[in-house]
């Protein structure tokens, strides 16, 4: 998901995930009365225009950087109000075949205090024996890949206005992103971002996780990767779907070529109601709730 859950193989390489593929998810402005809110289309190519280099009109590069940055930062606000599920799929793949999976689901609520919780409600032993997830891939997916350019870290990336260009019912400004240097053991995103010219929000991001991680007998490597934003209550675009599709290539080890593939789903936004009493379906939650039993949600009938 993103970023990516960099993999090692069973040499001591790590590796990351995600990918290059381009999915089929429509973006639009309308939010269907659906469970998921999400409209998925699935078998079909994303309608892309072609890339125009033409200037913005009645409004400057910088200003457009300005307003999205600070529409981001008030969507990241926003999203911390919000209750969701998260489903990370990574698998290793040898041409049709699935080699190894690894799998989890969790539910992303709150106590009653507001702090941060994670009730993983499906997640089966990870049968991968490629590579192995590191904690910067679970950081990636947690935080990368649905990526967030706020006005605060503005300031860490060169920012390039690409053109402007339309994807599926919107038109987008497209920017190339990339962090002006690495510090320390934090990540960053570098690739290309799509800000809707009407709400001025980023739609879709596609790139990947930096900086990949070589060192002696250890490679952490991080795949290509795309994720696409849906609006939520008429006001926020949230990350709804990232898909990889990515070769990693080792230079050393057992495996030196592994082909990843990654999708990870964002369902079930609802605002939980405030900071201090937390709410959800109209039930106060004083814990995460524990399901008696795993379930893999694909065999889950829809309801």
């Amino acid at each position: 998901m993103g970023g990516s859950l960099p993999v090692v193989p069973a040499s001591n390489s790590q590796v990351g995930i995600y990918n290059n593929t381009r999915v089929i998810m429509k973006l639009t402005r309308l939010i269907l009365p659906s469970v998921s809110m999400f409209a998925f289309v699935c078998g079909a190519i994303a309608q892309e225009g072609q890339l125009s280099t033409e200037q913005p009109k009645g409004v400057t590069v910088q200003q457009i950087i300005e307003k999205f940055a600070a529409k981001e930062k008030e969507f990241k606000e926003a999203r911390d109000l919000y209750t969701f599920r998260q489903d990370v799929k990574v698998q290793t793949i040898d041409g049709d075949t699935v080699t190894g999976e690894y799998r989890e689901v969790f539910d992303v609520t709150y106590d009653n205090q507001g702090r941060h919780l994670e009730n993983v409600t499906y997640a089966p032993q990870s049968s991968l024996t490629e590579i192995m997830m590191s904690p910067e891939d679970l950081q990636d997916i947690r935080h990368l890949l649905p990526f967030v350019l706020t006005s605060d870290e503005i300031p860490e990336y060169d920012i390039l206005y690409i053109g402007q260009q339309q994807e599926d019912e919107l038109h987008c400004y497209v920017f190339d992103i990339a962090p002006k240097k690495i510090e320390g053991k934090k990540r960053y995103f570098q690739g290309r971002i799509w800000v809707d010219d009407h709400d001025l929000q980023i739609v879709k991001t596609s790139g990947k996780t930096v900086p990949d991680i070589r060192k002696k007998n250890n490679e952490n490597l991080f795949p290509k990767f795309s994720t696409w934003r849906e609006q939520v209550d008429g006001r926020y675009w949230f990350p709804a779907y990232t898909k990889a599709d990515d070769t990693l290539h080792f230079r050393s080890g057992a495996y030196q070529d592994v082909h990843i593939r990654e999708i990870i789903k964002y369902t079930d936004y609802k605002r939980f109601g405030s900071n201090v009493t937390i709410t959800y379906q109209g039930q106060e939650i004083e814990k995460a709730p524990k399901k008696p039993e795993q379930k893999d949600p694909d065999e889950q009938k829809p309801q």
